[in-house]
């Protein structure tokens, strides 16, 4: 069978998969390494080890694809390898820990205002800035949907540090945004 990557239905690319068929492996690797290298991007923040880790993430994929049983969606089931293997890169690599200050913000952003002037492009840029506890916290509740316990069991800590690390991570990324309010201001006038 020829598996073309976005003409073959998800299930003929799991059951080729399941096969050990390369042409299917390949085309489930077309079909979804975009969007999960951008995931691996959002915790892993030099693009060559994000690229490791999606590789590392899609040889996890090949070699469990036996336990997705088809409760859920497909491509969450993958996202959540790759969270998982983004985790595991950040703890063997020690550059998952947690960081404990951060400055106070002044004011409070006026936030109708920046919403106008900054794109989705600009903010995964200012998360992607925050520190590797921080970052990771944020990135596993407020995007990826984790809950707090979830957290905690992933990264091996209490959830009152998976709480504080997101009350920090939102602070500091409130004060960057103040920053950028600022400097928008200074453009524009």
């Amino acid at each position: 069978m020829d598996f073309k990557i976005y003409r073959t239905k998800e299930n003929e690319l799991i059951e080729g998969c399941l096969r050990q068929n390369r042409q299917a492996q390949q085309a489930l690797y077309q079909r979804y390494a975009g969007k999960m290298y951008a995931l691996c991007c959002r915790y892993v923040k030099d693009r060559m080890e994000a690229e490791d880790v999606l590789v590392m993430s899609f040889t996890k994929i090949f070699e469990k694809i036996s336990q997705y049983k088809g409760d859920g969606s497909f491509e969450g089931w993958i996202r959540r390898v790759v969270v998982n293997q983004s985790l595991t890169y950040l703890r063997k690599n020690k550059s998952m820990y947690l960081e404990t200050d951060i400055e106070e913000a002044a004011f409070e952003p006026d936030f109708q205002k920046l919403e106008n002037q900054l794109e989705a492009e600009d903010l995964m840029k200012l998360i992607e800035e925050l520190p590797v506890g921080y970052r990771t916290v944020f990135n596993l509740y407020a995007i990826d949907g984790y809950n707090h316990q979830e957290i905690a069991e992933q990264l091996g800590v209490s959830e009152n540090t998976s709480k504080s690390q997101l009350s920090r991570a939102r602070a500091l990324l409130q004060k960057r945004l103040i920053e950028t309010e600022k400097e928008w201001i200074k453009k524009t006038n």
